[in-house]
């Protein structure tokens, strides 16, 4: 049963099993993984582990062009199957392209409902944190990415073309929690 889990260096061997899977240039949306971070070494995924940690807590600065965000890993055991992160707040960038919520299920763990799922989870950790509406962007061919948010009430407000090339943006409006 798979589960969401604070990022862990743990779950090294199995986090580079899953980068192997993606590719050497692929991005991980959701992961929170710079060009500059080391996660070969044990040391490294270490550091960046905690510097994922650390930029969740609002009273620490985070690095310039960054937003605070709780970052979750998917997993199922020792198996680390994707990433989830939830950026408190949007700069001109994330309100552009990037969305409030990130996310990314490594290709032998897709077709099982886990972005769906793990998407579900990270909404009623936006309403906790107080946001009654959250902003996801996906590319305009990314048809699972197109499913998890609309199974999730994601409202498509337009396609547009972004820094980063076209977007699909949605709005989920959150229910307050009770």
């Amino acid at each position: 049963m798979p589960e969401l889990v604070a990022p862990t260096a743990r779950l090294h061997a199995s986090w580079l099993a899953a980068q192997e899977e993606w590719g050497p240039d692929a991005h991980m949306d959701g992961a929170g993984l710079g060009s500059e971070d080391d996660v070969e070494s044990p040391e490294g995924f270490a550091a960046w582990v905690e510097t994922l940690h650390r930029r969740s807590d609002r009273t620490v600065p985070v690095e310039q062009g960054r937003v605070h965000a709780t970052y979750w890993w998917i997993a199922e055991g020792d198996t680390y199957l994707g990433a989830i992160d939830l950026r408190h707040y949007l700069n001109a960038f994330l309100l552009d392209a990037g969305g409030h919520i990130g996310y990314s299920v490594r290709p032998s763990a897709r077709g099982r409902g886990l972005a769906t799922w793990a998407l579900r989870e990270v909404l009623h950790e936006a309403r906790v944190l107080g946001m009654d509406r959250v902003l996801l962007t996906c590319d305009p061919d990314n048809t699972a990415s197109v499913r998890a948010i609309e199974a999730n009430g994601g409202v498509l407000e337009d396609v547009r073309e972004t820094l980063v090339g076209p977007k699909r943006r949605y709005w989920i409006e959150l229910l307050p929690t009770r």
